[in-house]
């Protein structure tokens, strides 16, 4: 490693410059002013990944299982965004959504997310009938459906904006283009080194998303698990057929995977988002379909976990792929929800790497995953709702290492 050009010293470090990272700093410095912080991103700006990438939506706690960290997180976290955009001018919208089964099969299904929806406290979820579901989204075509009016839109970017205007209005810094290489803990403190610098902290907060089982290795944290990247592509509605969507429109999904499946999002600068699929990337930071790295790609045929699922969900696979590489099939999928779509409705349009860990034994986390070894907390799997729990998210981390800091 190239020796450092300067020591610098902090109460808390906190690695990654994404939403919950930046809402870990917020909620530690408004709760402890007088803490000395820096955050450390690796890009040179916020947000450049998971958080930069994704659709954009407020997501209300429906799929989640009752009791489980993204259930807490998300209800607690849905308050508390909500709040901030409006104390801080960041555009956003409750507009609720719809969520169709196209088929009876899928009734029990739609049933069993209903139970959950209740379960998990959502005043206002119900249940629509076919012809119900087209007062809600005229286009839209199932056999049963269920509203949910605490679904919503907001401008992620504009709330990291404000999130690291805060942080350094409350004596914060933030460094970026500033990638953690190494991380030493010690009995009293602990180094987060850089190529060019090393800070000194008493307290270490790793929100490394794509990043975060290797700088949770670097203390020996997530031996058990790894990341495995999974791209999400989208299109966006051409102009003329914006009228087919109102809002937002979703399938029913499988419980047993962490994905929602092909769906329609209104964002909040009007524009239409349909995806998103869910393939598996060549790199972890591939946004393109020909982004290849050979270690990522490496560690993620030799994990066993990733066998384990490969052989057991290989069909389902190949069918995100064969959307992937055929615009014809991802609008039949489409279609399902919206019959009156047709292939010349959409244009390409931008891709998520979604941070997704996998067991050593093959089961994808289904829930947040957060350790804490001596003086560093390691964020380890935060994917969706994350961002819409981050300000929760950000508190308990704050209060799981704050006791020592002083």
């Amino acid at each position: 490693m190239t020796s450092p050009t300067s020591v610098d010293r902090a109460d808390v470090v906190i690695v990654g410059g994404g939403i919950v990272g930046l809402a870990t700093a917020y909620a530690l410095l408004k709760n402890r002013p007088q803490l000395t912080l820096i955050v450390l991103e690796k890009e040179s700006k916020l947000g450049a990944h998971q958080t930069g990438h994704n659709s954009g939506v407020i997501h209300s706690g429906l799929y989640y299982k009752p009791g489980s960290l993204k259930a807490k997180n998300c209800l607690e976290g849905y308050a508390r965004l909500l709040q901030f955009c409006r104390e801080n001018g960041v555009a956003h919208e409750v507009c609720g959504k719809v969520v169709v089964a196209t088929s009876s099969g899928e009734l029990s299904q739609l049933e069993m997310l209903y139970q959950r929806g209740l379960a998990n406290s959502l005043s206002g979820i119900r249940k629509i009938s076919s012809a119900e579901i087209k007062d809600f989204e005229p286009h839209c075509e199932g056999v049963s459906g269920l509203f949910v009016p605490q679904t919503g839109i907001v401008d992620y970017g504009a709330m990291i904006q404000v999130l690291s205007e805060k942080i350094i209005g409350m004596g914060g810094q933030i460094l970026l283009n500033r990638q953690v290489v190494e991380t030493m803990e010690r009995s009293t403190e602990v180094i987060a080194c850089t190529a060019t610098s090393e800070i000194v902290t008493k307290r270490l907060v790793s929100c490394g998303g794509l990043q975060s089982d290797r700088l949770a290795n670097q203390t020996g944290s997530a031996k058990d698990l790894q990341i495995v990247p999974f791209r999400g592509e989208y299109f966006e509605l051409e102009n003329e057929a914006r009228h087919l969507v109102r809002n937002l429109i979703y399938p029913v999904p499988d419980l047993n995977f962490p994905f929602l499946g092909v769906h329609f999002t209104r964002r909040i600068d009007g524009t239409i988002e349909c995806g998103p699929n869910a393939v598996l990337a060549f790199a972890r930071e591939g946004y393109r379909k020909t982004d290849f790295s050979l270690r990522d790609f490496s560690e993620t045929l030799f994990w066993p976990g990733f066998r384990k699922i490969a052989r057991k969900y290989w069909r389902t696979g190949l069918g995100e792929y064969h959307r992937s590489f055929s615009k014809a099939a991802f609008v039949r999928a489409l279609q399902k929800l919206v019959p009156e779509l047709e292939e010349k409705h959409l244009k390409p349009a931008g891709a998520g790497v979604r941070a997704q860990a996998c067991s050593r034994d093959g089961q994808l986390l289904d829930d947040f995953e957060i350790r804490s070894t001596g003086r560093v907390t390691h964020v380890c799997n935060a994917p969706s709702p994350a961002a819409t729990a981050s300000l929760a998210i950000g508190e308990a981390i704050a209060s799981m290492v704050s006791v020592d800091v002083g």
